[in-house]
């Protein structure tokens, strides 16, 4: 049975002497909800790149991984996401903010490096002719919305990753993507998928509600 009783897990004691708990991944998505206020405790580039590791994992159709993160700690550059975000705080107080995006066209520019690299010669050289006949008669458009949609696995992800050890998240989508894309200098034809404020809670913040088993799926 998966039980929400987090409070008797281990705790695990970081760089800066912070406690956080780590969890498996049932607890940590029941356990998981967005935060939005933030204590002023640095993540550090080792346990950023860990999260990413661990992200970079997520499932993608043909194995494309078209997502990008840009990790934010600068405080002024985090304050200049602020205001492209239409003001929301989490993005100036927590101490990382990962602007997530897609990014087809530079996959399909490096479809040597998307192609598992055991492959034979021919049989690799025939993927990647496949991957180009499928889509590149789409426009940049459409690849942008396939690759989102991928892109959008990773950050189911990261968002539960980060709980298992011990970070709190808030997703936003509420943001001017090209303002953001000119801050931050990622290219103009990819899809920024999410903000997303890190760190460790300051509160609870607010535990959502969610629908049972019953509400969302049938048996056949």
């Amino acid at each position: 049975m998966i039980t929400n009783d987090i409070a008797a897990l281990a705790l695990l004691t970081g760089e800066h002497g912070v406690s956080t708990p780590r969890l498996s991944a049932a607890d940590a998505a029941l356990a998981r909800h967005s935060v939005r206020s933030y204590r002023d405790v640095a993540v550090t580039e080792e346990e950023i790149h860990t999260l990413l590791e661990l992200t970079g994992r997520a499932p993608s159709a043909f194995n494309l991984q078209p997502w990008r993160f840009v990790v934010v700690r600068d405080q002024n550059t985090k304050d200049q996401l602020r205001a492209a975000a239409y003001g929301q705080k989490q993005v100036g107080d927590a101490p990382v903010v990962v602007a997530m995006y897609a990014d087809m066209e530079d996959t399909m520019a490096h479809l040597d490096e998307v192609v598992h690299p055991d492959l034979p010669a021919d049989k690799k050289a025939g993927t990647i002719a496949m991957l180009k006949n499928t889509f590149g008669p789409m426009t940049p458009e459409a690849r942008g919305v396939w690759a989102n949609a991928q892109s959008n696995i990773a950050l189911g992800y990261l968002l539960l990753i980060a709980k298992s050890e011990g970070f709190d998240t808030s997703p936003m989508l509420g943001f001017q993507a090209d303002q953001v894309k000119e801050i931050l200098g990622i290219p103009a034809t990819a899809t920024i998928t999410a903000l997303v404020a890190l760190g460790r809670g300051a509160d609870d913040g607010f535990r959502s509600h969610r629908h049972s088993v019953e509400r969302i799926a049938t048996f056949r």
